[in-house]
């Protein structure tokens, strides 16, 4: 019973994830939002931690370098309330320029919501 209790956990987790992304391509800000804890904190390279619904909701609508495309997620892993996933990214920046990076996101889940999202790219930084 018990394993099969995480199991459904695990793939829920890994729903949710695949939501996300999905609602971001498709620039449905209000599905997006279901996805994340009101309290959320996502940290990515060259922002300062956003914290909370409408940070987050402005970081996307306003201050997102890109104007459109797909992310395209290669593996997901979840251990208890703690997942990872990496895949890339194809678009367009705001400025018409392609974009294709590859990328990794770590997060927490609480309450079967997104806790804490943290962004990696894979490009020299240091």
């Amino acid at each position: 019973m018990n394993q099969s209790i995480s199991l459904s956990n695990i793939t829920a987790k890994k729903e949710l994830i695949i939501t996300l992304f999905c609602d971001v391509d498709s620039s449905d800000w209000d599905l997006l939002l279901k996805c994340y804890d009101k309290n959320i904190i996502y940290e990515r390279p060259g922002y300062q931690p956003l914290v909370g619904l409408e940070k987050l909701l402005s970081f996307y609508k306003h201050d997102r370098i890109i104007a459109y495309g797909q992310h395209k997620i290669e593996h997901i892993l979840i251990e208890n309330d703690h997942g990872v996933c990496w895949g890339q990214f194809i678009g367009i920046h705001k400025n018409s320029s392609p974009i294709h990076e590859r990328f990794a996101d770590v997060y927490s889940f609480e309450n079967d919501k997104l806790k804490t999202r943290i962004t990696h790219f894979f490009r020299p930084a240091v």
